[in-house]
């Protein structure tokens, strides 16, 4: 109720209330020649990039990729394995044009899946000496586009707004600049209750409503994702530490904007892969009897999958195909403009509601989220506002193709972009406007014993097909039970190999510790000590770089950082018309699956 909170920011300190400040949206005359919905056209009309990614792309290509992936390719050559004339020609062009475009899209799951994902990046980061030894460092350098989603939310957002340091740095906070922390890992993400100590977590707790209270008074609907994304700000946004957790001293990220990304040095000078994140839409659904709570249940894959990056909000789904500008989020006109209501950890905290998924009753969605829910509506007075989704004002009402569902509402609800069985974030990367000619696709969910088993995978493959105008997808086996059996899972596998008009897909999943090695990274905790945190990172390591070993233990395909490279510029061999060759022919036989 609404004394509730005025008790509560009564008691608050005058830190709290800055931070309830800054979370707090603001509106404003929209600047002159402002628009609000940008068309993104189509495959058959033309799809078209925001002048700002396209930018951002074309530097990137000439300024940076060059020299990236003539670093690159030096990495390959050090392992002394004989490469195609054609892999030179490629790798070392001084020609834009010629660079091959990669992307890597990494899975949720949360912490699970953000360490798995950053214990990739980490075997492909051109600044960690084990990468370079095993041929692959150094591709990260030479990435455009990066895409998470959930736990791979938090890795991309992070990494990004963090100035792109290497992942020791990322995770632990080790010798970062601007105050940057780390993960804070001891602490867990999803709970209200991160600490063991019950009067902390009560005042950690009035503390995430006190700093909500303010975008509440100014009239705008809070749900449980606001309290998740005060909590994701105190995990990895700037201004918090290990130290400085539960010091109210500080606002923990509030107002830090998803649109700040445009000014973080290694973004403006192109140094890193174009960061995307990624969330469902998801359609209207009743509510409880008391018009208070609403009902879960799965997002159909038809609906719209929608991307943040640091200029757009938006999707290119057929059935939408708009996107307005991010730093104008919350807008829902072209003459009173919003500001702040993108908050950082805001839409971090969207890409990460899990709980509306796959709950089909009250008392099922209370099971997972009770103690949310319960906060929110003790705290707050909303009749009949859905609690369990992140409410966004539309700013797309009368857009799309007429097949786009939300046309007529006021909010668009987004969950969590793994609710819709989708959690490795590829579509985004199958636009055709982005033209990826490989994508490296982290899959860590936890299907089985918290291994992945595929499928996550054909369901994007399944999503893709019902807009084949706009997506390409390659081939892939449509089972789990192939995927197990054939070991797909358990080591990389390329897919599209012979399907020169899709991506090629570089699939490496967790499914599985290498031979010899005990299972490390199926571990589902939500807090985590730095020596277990350290082992997974490891085993992640060993997994993205052993390629298909001879099962032998501790045996290493020494040929595995020549065949990545060999996937990397296939596509740019095929538009030159080369055949293949060499160890490209050998390796792509190899790892291609048919």
């Amino acid at each position: 109720m609404l004394f509730t909170i005025v008790a509560l920011a009564g008691t608050a300190s005058v830190a709290a209330l800055t931070a309830s400040q800054a979370y707090t949206p603001t509106a404003g005359a929209c600047p002159a020649g402002f628009s609000l919905v940008r068309n993104a056209g189509s495959p058959a009309t033309g799809q078209t990039l925001s002048p700002s990614e396209a930018a951002y792309i074309a530097t990137k290509r000439e300024t940076v990729l060059p020299h990236a992936f003539r670093t690159y390719l030096d990495t390959v050559v050090r392992t002394q394995v004989q490469l195609p004339a054609y892999m030179y020609n490629i790798l070392g062009s001084e020609d834009p044009e010629q660079m091959p475009t990669v992307g890597i899209a990494t899975s949720g799951g949360a912490y699970r899946a953000a360490l798995f994902g950053a214990g990739v990046l980490n075997a492909l980061d051109g600044r960690n000496e084990s990468s370079l030894e095993r041929g692959t460092g150094g591709l990260l350098q030479a990435t455009s586009y990066i895409s998470g989603l959930s736990g791979g939310s938090w890795l991309v957002y992070s990494l990004a707004q963090a100035n792109f340091p290497p992942v020791q740095q990322l995770v632990f906070g080790e010798n970062v600049e601007g105050g940057y922390g780390g993960w804070n890992l001891e602490y867990g993400t999803l709970t209200l209750y991160p600490s063991t100590d019950d009067a902390t977590d009560a005042e950690y707790m009035s503390q995430t409503v006190a700093d909500i209270t303010g975008k509440y008074e100014a009239g705008w609907p809070v749900s449980i994702v606001d309290l998740l994304s005060r909590s994701m700000g105190r995990h990895f946004l700037n201004d918090t530490t290990q130290s400085n957790f539960f010091d109210n001293s500080t606002v923990h990220g509030a107002g830090v904007l998803f649109s700040d990304l445009q000014t973080v040095p290694t973004i403006m000078s192109r140094e890193q892969p174009f960061p995307i994140v990624v969330a469902d839409g998801w359609s209207k659904y009743p509510y409880g009897a008391d018009g208070g709570e609403a009902l879960g249940s799965l997002v159909p894959p038809s609906n719209v999958i929608y991307e943040f990056n640091a200029y757009e909000m938006g999707s290119y789904d057929p059935q939408l195909a708009a996107f307005a500008p991010i730093q104008y989020l919350g807008t829902t006109n072209e003459s009173v403009c919003i500001t702040g209501f993108e908050q950082a950890s805001f839409i971090v905290g969207s890409s990460s509601d899990y709980y509306a998924a796959s709950n089909s009753s009250y008392a099922s969605i209370m099971a997972s989220a009770g103690s949310w829910i319960t906060l929110v509506n003790e705290s707050f007075t909303q009749p009949g506002v859905q609690l369990d989704v992140a409410l966004y004002p539309n700013p797309f009402q009368g857009a799309g193709n007429g097949s786009f569902t939300e046309v007529n509402e006021t909010y668009l609800s987004i969950v969590d972009g793994g609710n819709d069985g989708q959690a490795i974030p590829i579509q985004p990367l199958l636009v055709k406007a982005r033209a990826i000619d490989t994508l490296i696709a982290i899959d860590v969910n936890a299907e089985v014993n918290n291994y992945a088993t595929g499928g996550d995978f054909i369901s994007s493959a399944t999503r893709a097909a019902l807009f084949p105008e706009a997506y390409s997808f390659p081939p892939i086996p449509l089972n789990t039970s192939t995927f197990v059996a054939e070991n797909l899972t358990t080591r990389p596998t390329f897919f599209g190999c012979n399907t020169p008009e899709t991506p090629l897909i570089v699939y490496i999943a967790n499914g599985g510790p290498p031979a010899g090695q005990p299972a490390v990274t199926n571990t589902s905790d939500d807090t985590w000590t730095p020596t277990l945190a350290e082992a997974f990172l490891d085993q992640t390591f060993d997994m993205a770089t052993q390629g298909i070993t001879n099962g032998t233990v501790g045996a290493r395909d020494a040929e595995w950082g020549a065949c990545l490279a060999c996937a990397v510029v296939d596509r740019e061999r095929y538009r030159q018309g080369i055949a293949r060759s060499g160890v490209c022919e050998t390796c792509l036989a190899r790892y291609c699956w048919s």
